[in-house]
């Protein structure tokens, strides 16, 4: 007897999971945010099999997830035809409280986080992260107004 899937089938692209990720991907499955960091305990974005500069092994700590908005766009036609009929999303640059840029959605904070309306985004606004459960496998971070 085969297991039956808990998540509603999600119908987007999902991430090329590469192995210097792993533990960030292993993190957002238990909704926590982990950032790379160097033997300092210095975060840097994005996961690499090796520190920028000294090539040491990556360390990881955990963010609060917390931060504001660097810049945004609106897409009004997704990547592939999987958006088509969607709403315009936001996707935006987000620097964390601990000095890094990720690129992430903002959304509402209700259930399957639907994209924020483009009039609610304004530029150095304060966010934080949800975690959008999207496949049993994949968590994908996510940030709404904080």
């Amino acid at each position: 007897m085969s297991e039956q899937s808990t998540t509603p089938a999600y119908t987007k692209p999902l991430p090329d999971m590469r192995p210097e990720g792993d533990h960030f991907w292993a993190g957002t499955r238990e909704h926590k945010l982990l950032l790379p960091t160097d033997a300092a305990g210095t975060p840097f974005w994005y996961p690499r099999a090796l520190t920028p500069d000294t090539l040491e092994p990556v360390q990881w700590v955990e963010s609060p997830g917390l931060g504001e908005v660097y810049t945004y766009s609106v897409h009004f036609i997704g990547p592939s035809k999987a958006y088509k009929g969607d709403p315009p999303h936001v996707v935006a640059l987000i620097d964390l409280d601990e000095g890094v840029r990720m690129m992430s959605n903002l959304v509402k904070d209700e259930e399957g986080y639907p994209s924020i309306d483009p009039d609610d985004v304004s530029i150095g606004m304060r966010v934080r992260v949800v975690f959008h459960d999207v496949t049993d496998e994949i968590t994908l971070p996510k940030f709404v107004a904080a």
